[in-house]
């Protein structure tokens, strides 16, 4: 149910669970008293939103839509776009109907930027092998997406921007998705310092240390510089092209 209408119907005013409202801090309370505890990618307001849903209760059910090319479905549950083509899931959709994912047994990249999953569609269209997209930090969409995979049998492989935000939600795409790195290690980022210009973005000082390789972390603070998907798309395409076929 939309929490405006729970609202309307429960406190008579549709914004009496709005974020701040009395009722809507104990009733999260309560909630947080009842989760597992465990840390996810997503920033607070996902993290409220996610959970409102594990309660039945969507916040915005049409926000964000999860990004996702040449995923595999029966048709008969799910109108997907042309082949080749991107498109996109929303939480509504996930929620309420979910699509009957065709992916046990089947390799499923996952990429973090938007612009690669245009760079794999130019690039490919059709022949790509199935991609989809965390758009940044994951929302409700993106980590519901996700675990239908999961737990439809699919083997998901995650490459993001190597940074700090990049690798935190490597970290909860393996923990929770069970995961494996899709040339993200230490070996692939000091590869990617070597293909890249000289420049770039710099770090900062807020590290995080990779689950997965714990070199890669203290070899990223050594070097102080970000890798964008982008910079190294020609290499990602590559693999794409080649599972695809």
């Amino acid at each position: 149910m939309p929490r405006s209408r729970l609202a309307a119907e429960v406190l008579g005013d549709a914004h009496g669970l709005d974020p701040g409202r009395p009722v809507a801090s104990l009733v999260l309370a309560a909630l947080r008293r009842g989760a597992d505890g465990a840390e996810g990618a997503a920033g607070a307001e996902d993290s409220v939103r996610d959970l409102w849903a594990e309660a039945g209760v969507m916040v915005n059910e049409l926000a964000r839509p999860a990004l996702f090319l040449n995923l595999p479905v029966d048709a008969a549950s799910f109108r997907s776009p042309a082949p080749g083509e991107p498109g996109y899931v929303s939480l509504r959709t996930l929620l309420r109907s979910p699509p009957a994912w065709q992916v046990a047994g089947r390799d499923i990249h996952v990429c973090e930027n938007p612009n690669l999953v245009a760079i794999v569609a130019d690039a490919l269209g059709a022949d790509a092998a199935p991609l989809v997209c965390t758009d940044g930090m994951p929302g409700a969409a993106q980590r519901t997406l996700l675990l239908q995979l999961a737990a439809g049998g699919a083997c998901l492989h995650y490459h993001g921007d190597f940074d700090w935000p990049g690798l935190a939600i490597g970290n909860w795409v393996m923990r929770a998705c069970g995961a494996r790195p899709w040339r993200f290690g230490v070996a692939d980022y000091l590869a990617a310092l070597q293909d890249v210009p000289v420049g770039g973005r710099a770090l900062g000082p807020d590290g995080v240390d990779a689950d997965w390789d714990e070199s890669l972390g203290p070899a990223m603070r050594k070097h102080d510089r970000a890798v964008d998907e982008e910079a190294i798309a020609a290499m990602l395409v590559g693999d794409l092209q080649r599972v695809g076929r």
